[in-house]
């Protein structure tokens, strides 16, 4: 190995112990004196009903870990957004589970922790996954209630969203094992099967204060709809159970009994792992991010056995394609080249730029894949589209346009993998959140924005000068470095892969050698849904 390997292998290494730090933080929810409060009530924690569900011995795939991290600091904070969501084996079958964390404000809703519920809900559409609901909350976080309660996206459209799933047959199965108040009441109700928790379980619309605050009726929580009330005298729930415990075995019993479900029907071989070793894609990845590698380097430690079969691989060179296995999967993979190359015509295409003959080869590859019933995985670090009067005059945007169309119409399954830079168009020809990858993620390398912190720095600060210039005030180059480094700095954290998470950009962050295992998981995830659409780019130029 020599120095620059093991340069970048110390660098990654660096990044993915900071990420479990931050991850181990995270896991900590409203920290140990919540904890300890939640056990003292005879109750488990959010992670730990979890823990307890799933199969022994299985992954739980987290989503938005990171959600609302470095979020509402006047309000506390809200780890994790104040509810854990995922996807785990009960009784052998994935699931999505959500669960709220009580030892984060009680488990009350801020505009993330809705957020993250429509992706975890929608995360089950789109795959047709069982979905578990744990629901301990006491409801909307009041003191933000605009940001939450009224609009498309907002805390209702978890209501809608039942429906919907139930009339898709989707399996929807909830266990109140604590608060479940006002609107978030009927979140397990419209489930097929409600279950609860005797003696700290409880769900009504208005609690003992509202009830006497509203009609003047003085009455306890637990007569008013705690688990004997509702299981024995209103029938709302189906069940009561005398701790978590026995609601959790019940509800592996459930998935115990359910039938076989529909396949897509995705290819999968026996898995093999890659010929390197996993963690030698810590060197491989450069820890400056300027600098060129080869991205079939970073592919040969992700496919199986390293067998790569590369799609017009004379061609287009700035973007590779290409057909290999992940996991036994059979995959389509799009990735955008890093090192500088010779194009067809002799020009030298830099690294992570698309050109018209990249997103052209893209387009063609991306409808091979469809036709095929082959499922995509892109790996980005790009840094947009070529630009220039070459570039304008060789018809950039319409072979863009070409690639943008027949990704956003593809049919098959999308996978997000953020490798390094995302940035400007670049994002959206490379499947980005906004083209409804089934899981989109990224390495503690990534980076998120329009476009880099040096060019946007540069932009910012000619904009802020022009500004102060107008107004007929003078700025010394002292001053004028200064307010350069504050704009670097500030665009610099907006970069970052934790900014994006927090915000739910993305659904993950995770160590580059747990890549194969997520694509995987997401595969598997996604073969519960049949493709029933026909794939049709509609109208583009040629």
């Amino acid at each position: 190995m020599d120095i620059e390997f093991n340069k970048n292998d110390d660098s990654m290494r660096q990044l993915v112990y900071q990420l479990n730090h931050k991850l181990n933080q995270v896991k900590m929810g409203g920290g140990e004196k919540k904890i300890a409060s939640q056990h003292k009530k005879g109750k488990l924690t959010a992670r730990e009903r979890i823990d307890y569900l799933t199969d022994d011995g299985s992954d739980f795939l987290e989503v938005a870990a990171f959600a609302g991290d470095g979020m509402y600091t006047e309000q506390g904070g809200c780890p994790s957004g104040g509810v854990v969501t995922g996807i785990g084996k009960v009784s052998g079958r994935d699931c999505v589970i959500v669960a709220n964390d009580a030892t984060v404000k009680a488990g009350a809703w801020f505009p993330i922790t809705a957020k993250k519920n429509m992706r975890a809900q929608e995360i089950a559409m789109e795959n047709r996954l069982p979905i578990i609901y744990l629901v301990d909350s006491a409801g909307v976080f009041l003191p933000m209630q605009d940001e939450i309660f009224p609009d498309k996206e907002h805390f209702g459209r978890q209501f809608r969203n039942n429906a919907k799933m139930s009339s898709m047959g989707i399996i929807q199965v909830a266990a109140i094992m604590g608060s479940c108040v006002a609107g978030g009441a009927y979140l397990p109700i419209m489930s097929d099967e409600a279950m609860i928790v005797d003696k700290t379980g409880s769900i009504f619309l208005a609690g003992s204060y509202l009830v006497k605050a509203a009609i003047g009726e003085d009455v306890d929580n637990e007569t008013l709809g705690g688990a004997t009330t509702q299981s024995e005298i209103s029938g709302v729930t189906d069940n009561k159970f005398p701790n978590d415990e026995a609601c959790l075995d019940y509800i592996r019993s459930i998935f115990d009994k359910i039938g076989d479900y529909e396949k897509a029907g995705f290819d999968r071989a026996e898995p093999q792992l890659p010929k390197e070793a996993l963690d030698s894609i810590y060197g491989t990845m450069p820890a400056e991010r300027t600098k060129p590698y080869d991205t079939i380097e970073i592919i040969k430690r992700l496919v199986d056995n390293s067998e790569f079969d590369e799609y017009k691989d004379l061609y287009g060179k700035s973007i590779i394609c290409g057909y290999g296995r992940i996991d036994g999967w059979a995959v389509g993979i799009v990735a955008n080249q890093r090192k500088t190359v010779k194009s067809k015509k002799g020009e030298m295409q830099m690294g992570g730029v698309i050109y018209s003959d990249s997103a052209d080869k893209a387009a063609r590859f991306i409808m091979n894949c469809n036709q095929r019933k082959i499922p995509l995985v892109f790996l980005q670090d790009v840094s947009g589209f070529m630009v220039g009067s070459r570039a304008e005059h060789g018809g950039i945007i319409k072979d863009g346009a070409k690639m943008v169309n027949a990704m956003a119409n593809s049919v098959v399954p999308k996978f997000t993998v953020i490798t390094g830079n995302s940035y400007g168009a670049g994002n959206y020809a490379m499947c980005g959140k906004a083209y409804d990858p089934r899981l989109i993620v990224a390495w503690p390398t990534a980076q998120l924005a329009v476009m880099s912190g040096a060019a946007a720095a540069k932009t910012l600060l000619q904009i802020k000068v022009a500004t102060l210039k107008a107004q007929g005030k003078e700025i010394t180059p002292e001053a004028q470095e200064e307010l350069r480094e504050e704009i670097t700095n500030r665009y610099n954290e907006q970069l970052s892969p934790y900014y994006a998470a927090s915000r739910i950009w993305v659904d993950a962050i995770i160590d580059p050698v747990d890549t194969r295992k997520v694509i995987s998981k997401g595969i598997e995830m996604a073969n519960h849904a049949p493709i029933t659409e026909k794939f049709n780019v509609g109208v583009i130029q040629t």
